[in-house]
């Protein structure tokens, strides 16, 4: 998540050579078929899409402001025009992992920031009543937070049984006024699109190896994905400093209280992970999207070209399909290598 100040010097690898590159199942392109290439731009981390009346809307970590790309076609959005909505003028610092949402009749995007006060950051949400999220006025509305206003980034929406959560990445209060840097991934129903009812309630800690390297220990990045009975919540583990920044999956019937603990099952394994052979390191904080014509699954997510290029700019956006296995559980594959010729979205 940090973007420069955690970021190790990059440098030529002592590591052995790569072995052949595995490539996820995509269906390789036919003569004239229209295809794209990954990075879809140069630089991009956190990216995140959402999908309304035919546009796709795209984000990611700038940093310093927060910036809106609108397309018809997600193969298209490096060249799609950039607009700076919201600039933090001195207020805030450290803006990070911006999610825009459609919710009953008005734009939300609910990002990171440090307020240079009170022990760092915290979620924020921005309203703008247009009907096109480039135009239109967007405000400040406020803090997203229960009321133990604790450390949090990260923040994104969970629809389920009718009602949406928040669910983001924070910090343990052991009293006092101490609290613990490993980062947990909570949940708290939510009363508005701008507010939040009850208390946070824990559903994941590092707890396996793979979600333990680097310092601090890390689950960050939760995002939503329904499919069939299943309700998944798809994070990123380990620090974002190391290579092995990875994403994890939490699993929970789609008719369960997502407010229960007990409703998640952790998979033991990483869901989706670096593969050198593809110039793919850390991969991690994602997104989901729909192809146009509404018959793929794509995942979005950020990764690193080179070794050791930790938490910054380096990371870059990039997209492929991926399947779902007999069992319902998602099957991402592996990172498939930048250049490589991939058939666009279906329908575009």
């Amino acid at each position: 998540m940090l973007l420069g100040v955690l970021a190790c010097g990059g440098g030529s690898s002592s590591d052995p050579a790569p072995a052949p590159p595995i490539l996820p199942p995509v269906t390789p392109p036919t003569t004239g078929a229209a295809t794209f290439k990954n990075p879809l731009l140069n630089s991009g981390p956190d990216p995140w899409v959402y999908q309304k009346d035919g546009f796709y809307y795209y984000m990611s970590t700038s940093g310093g402001d927060l910036r809106l790309r609108k397309t018809a076609k997600m193969s298209e959005v490096g060249s799609a025009p950039e607009k700076v909505i919201w600039t933090p003028n001195g207020s805030y610092r450290d803006i990070w992992a911006p999610e825009i949402y459609f919710f009953d009749g008005k734009w939300y995007v609910y990002f990171s920031a440090d307020p240079m006060c009170c022990g760092g950051h915290r979620t924020w949400v921005l309203e703008n009543p247009a009907a096109d999220p480039t135009t239109g006025t967007w405000s400040l509305i406020g803090k997203v937070a229960t009321s133990d206003d604790k450390w949090a980034i990260d923040g994104t929406v969970l629809e389920q049984n009718g009602q949406r959560y928040f669910v983001w990445s924070g910090h343990k209060d052991f009293g006092g006024g101490v609290e613990n840097e490993t980062q947990r991934l909570y949940i708290a129903k939510m009363s508005s699109p701008t507010a939040l009812t009850g208390e946070r309630v824990e559903i994941s800690q590092p707890t396996y190896g793979w979600e333990k390297t680097g310092y601090p220990f890390v689950n960050e990045g939760p995002e939503a994905l329904h499919h069939g009975d299943k309700t998944f919540i798809v994070y990123s583990a380990s620090h974002c400093s190391t290579d092995d920044y990875a994403l994890g999956l939490l699993t929970a019937s789609s008719t369960a209280d997502p407010l229960k603990p007990d409703s998640w099952t952790k998979t033991a394994t990483p869901v989706f992970t670096k593969n050198p052979a593809n110039q793919a390191y850390g991969p991690g904080h994602n997104g989901f999207f729909k192809s146009k014509d509404g018959t793929q699954d794509w995942l979005i997510y950020h990764a690193n070209p080179m070794t050791g290029q930790g938490c910054s700019n380096s990371r870059t956006p990039r997209m492929q399909p991926f399947a779902w296995k007999s069992d319902g559980m998602p099957d991402f594959g592996t990172p498939v290598a930048p250049g490589t010729a991939l058939p666009v979205p279906s329908g575009e």
